[in-house]
């Protein structure tokens, strides 16, 4: 059977009619080029753009990995492999990162898979154990490559690519135009695929310039929250330990804030984003890694605490806001002895806040937490049951429910959830009892 032939089935699999035109021309410079450059907006069908032509450029005679992966999430990852399985080819996948159990994944490359798809860390470890041979490996693809060097993976990548010696065929994929390409992938001169539409500007986002008297400017971002009417806000800020400092002065001051940053766990950050997504925390103070591809609902506020360096994030970050929503606000954060930056207007209409202190309502919801998930056979329509009728909650009391392997979380109206918590005690749910308790919020480590 050839191989187009194959593809067609593949489509099928996939519930694909036809290719756009960024998979078509991506399909065939993959095929034809050594070196690629895919410049693609998320969401567009890049990871099928690149998964279709590395599969005609499989060997099924090789028993060794032939393609890795190398992706800055493990959620990326997940993904890919996700996407692979779906297409229903007979060849195998295994996705490596941290977090996962490296003994399972000693085992699974055991036997190698011929696509290997992994976070730069837990990659770069396995190359140390020597777990799977690179002997065989002739394509690289390096996914969403900007967030990984925007998340400080570059020792663990140019290490594996030092081990890649028989490496043919690299293509970088990436969101986000004008990226430097590191001497360290040896990507000279690559075809480039440009698919990222020229920036639409956007018409109905408003920015307003907040002036602080002080140079931390703590205290004006709480009169600037105050002045919001208890609607919810994304907080920018540029380092990790100043979110996690902002967020803990709003909370001492009254505010639900949480903190989100490329330095926590993975649960962690899952954590914080599922209590802003469901409503329990109504600010969420990040770094620049929560401009991009995060799932958050659209925020009617953005706030800059620090701007970034470079206008194109400061462009990511403002795309939080008045997309689908009919309009949005971008508030600008500054302070005279700030560093100009030739990107912002610093002419634009200023905003007093210094007299707004009434404090935000506290959040509707609350998070609970469920000590099971899939893994252990629960869904959502079982926790909806058990919640109403052991729990004796109405309609409106539950809110967005998210069901993870081993744990889910549910928001429930705060001022139903210590009834709740009473009334399922004793209760089994599915025949197993669970623990459930309100979720912890993320909050800094206190020192030990």
């Amino acid at each position: 059977m050839t191989k187009h032939h194959h593809s067609n089935n593949i489509l099928l699999n996939l519930g694909i009619e036809s290719l756009n035109e960024m998979q078509i021309a991506a399909h065939e410079a993959i095929i034809n080029d050594a070196n690629i450059l895919l410049l693609s907006p998320t969401g567009s069908g890049k990871t099928l753009a690149f998964l279709l032509p590395i599969f005609e450029l499989l060997d099924p005679e090789v028993k060794e990995v032939q393609c890795l992966i190398l992706t800055p999430s493990r959620e990326l990852a997940l993904q890919i492999e996700q996407v692979w399985k779906k297409m229903g080819t007979a060849f195998k996948v295994n996705v490596c990162y941290g977090g996962h159990s490296i003994d399972t994944e000693i085992k699974n490359l055991s036997n190698p898979p011929a696509v290997l798809i992994g976070t730069p860390g837990r990659i770069a470890d396995h190359l140390e154990r020597n777990t799977f041979s690179v002997a065989s490996i002739k394509t690289l693809v390096l996914d969403e490559f900007d967030k990984s060097l925007q998340l400080g993976f570059h020792e663990e990548m140019s290490f594996i690519m030092q081990q890649l010696t028989k490496v043919n065929k690299r293509v970088l994929v990436s969101a986000t135009s004008n990226i430097e390409i590191p001497k360290y992938t040896r990507v000279t001169q690559p075809s480039v695929l440009d698919f990222i539409p020229e920036e639409t500007e956007n018409q109905q986002l408003s920015t307003l310039m907040v002036v602080s008297k002080e140079k931390d400017k703590i205290n004006t971002l709480f009169h600037l929250i105050c002045s919001l009417k208890s609607e919810s806000a994304l907080i920018f800020c540029n380092h990790r330990d100043a979110a996690e400092r902002i967020s803990d002065t709003l909370n001492e001051k009254g505010i639900y804030a949480t903190y989100y940053h490329g330095g926590m766990d993975q649960d962690e950050r899952e954590r914080a984003l599922i209590q802003f997504r469901n409503g329990s925390v109504t600010y969420l103070v990040t770094t620049d890694l929560a401009a991009r591809g995060l799932d958050i609902p659209e925020m009617k506020h953005v706030i800059h605490y620090h701007l970034p360096s470079k206008e194109e994030e400061f462009t990511h970050r403002n795309g939080r806001t008045a997309r689908m929503l009919a309009s949005g606000t971008a508030y600008i954060l500054v302070h005279e002895s700030e560093k100009k930056l030739d990107y912002i207007d610093y002419g634009m209409k200023v905003l007093q806040v210094d007299s707004a202190t009434t404090l935000p309502k506290p959040p509707q919801f609350q998070t609970i937490y469920i000590s099971g998930g899939k893994k252990n056979k629960l869904n959502k329509i079982d926790i909806v049951g058990f919640f109403s009728q052991k729990g004796k909650l109405e309609k409106g009391d539950l809110g967005l429910i998210e069901v993870k392997d081993f744990i889910s979380f549910a928001a429930v109206k705060s001022k139903k959830v210590p009834d709740l918590l009473r009334l399922i005690r004793d209760e089994k749910m599915k025949g197993k009892k669970y623990k459930i308790e309100v979720a912890r919020k993320v909050v800094k480590k206190e020192e030990s």
